[in-house]
């Protein structure tokens, strides 16, 4: 369904995307952040999954100022390569300028809401909190590092989406962050980190269909 392009960043810098496109009038744009293992297959499954329900969407290959075209798999080895790049590699101000570039490409469609998974998810929060300019709505998949966003106040809306059981992310410092941003709707799932993607061990069906599905509902309020 979808290809491959090139953006350019507010810098100059180009980097490469994965886009597609729905069938007739689009309902908005979305801009997908991939987790620590770059736009591999399963993220461009999102993308063409959101193109599937009439939104233009977009990925932004956010390693390609590190590393260009990383596609991961899940090992233990694709995991430490991913969280070296993520973040010891990775400048975070470069990469949200590269998700705004993302975002411009689309804007045609109408609103822009953001997605992300894992890494993703912290870029996400990120962007709802200083990207309000550009972003109509925000959601975030068990971001890795939300917590220590507490103290800074997201301004787009945000829907944040939180696995009981992750590893990562103790349930604990969940509702620390939940409880110093009220604006901000949080749903909890029994499941781990991860569990969105389908090809992780910690995949749960159950929770990424209801968590689509709010997503979904998210955007078509705030997209519309």
């Amino acid at each position: 369904m979808g290809n491959t392009l090139t953006l350019t960043s507010a810098d100059g810098f180009e980097l490469g995307a994965y886009r597609a496109d729905p069938t007739g009038t689009p309902k908005g744009a979305v801009v997908v952040i991939q987790e620590i293992f770059g736009v591999n297959s399963h993220i461009r499954s999102v993308v063409d999954r959101y193109a599937e329900h009439g939104y233009v969407a977009i990925a932004p290959a956010l390693f390609d100022r590190v590393e260009k075209g990383v596609e991961l798999g899940y090992t233990e080895a694709d995991i430490g390569v991913g969280i070296d790049l993520a973040r010891g590699k990775t400048d975070m101000g470069k990469a949200l300028a590269d998700v705004r570039a993302a975002a411009a490409a689309v804007a045609d469609a109408g609103k822009v809401g953001v997605v992300g998974y894992c890494w993703g998810g912290m870029l996400t929060a990120l962007c709802a909190i200083d990207g309000a300019d550009v972003f109509s709505a925000a959601a975030s998949y068990y971001g890795g590092g939300t917590p220590t966003l507490a103290d800074r106040t997201p301004v787009a809306p945000m829907i944040m989406h939180y696995g009981e059981h992750d590893h990562a992310i103790p349930l604990a410092d969940v509702e620390k962050l939940r409880a110093a941003w009220p604006g901000v709707t949080f749903f909890i799932y029994d499941a781990q980190h991860g569990f969105n993607c389908d090809q992780r061990g910690s995949y749960d069906k159950a929770a990424a269909d209801l968590a689509q599905e709010r997503t979904l509902t998210f955007f078509g309020e705030t997209l519309a």
